[in-house]
């Protein structure tokens, strides 16, 4: 069987297909944008994952030294403290400070060893590093300024 258009019908062909490109062509390019939109989600969704283990990272690291101030002040700081002999607590204060090389007051306490020892340049060290740590630290200034006038 064979068909034959006429006019009317091939236009009206005509326009159905016009009709139907056009709604490819959109319809394509409303996939282009959302492909567009899922892999900048993809990219924000890695960069976020990224900053989420960083955070992980440096929280399990902060935790980390917290334990081991923890343990400087249980074996080394407070033993120093409590020590009669002025070389034991020095050397019980720079055992806990490699572990917790942080602590303001540990590095105060062992200038203070170490100025009542005669030790005053190493003294001047200790009180500058507690203020290293802590600027606002007056003890600290007092003191490394009374080992400066001494020297």
């Amino acid at each position: 069987m064979v068909m034959t258009f006429g006019f009317r019908q091939f236009r009206l062909l005509a326009l159905v297909t016009l009709t139907a490109t056009s709604l490819l062509a959109c319809y394509n390019e409303a996939l282009e944008r959302q492909a567009e939109q899922i892999r900048q989600q993809e990219d924000e969704i890695a960069r976020q994952r990224k900053e989420i283990e960083a955070l992980a990272a440096g929280q399990q690291i902060q935790q980390q030294k917290q334990r081991d101030c923890n343990r400087a002040f249980r074996e080394y700081f407070d033993k120093a403290q409590l020590a009669t002999n002025r070389e034991q607590a020095i050397s019980l204060y720079r055992e806990g400070l490699a572990i917790c090389p942080d602590d303001d007051v540990a590095h105060y306490e062992l200038g203070r060893a170490l100025a009542a020892a005669g030790r005053r340049t190493e003294a001047e060290k200790s009180f500058e590093a507690a203020l290293k740590i802590n600027p606002d630290f007056t003890e600290a200034r007092r003191q490394l300024e009374a080992v400066q006038k001494n020297r």
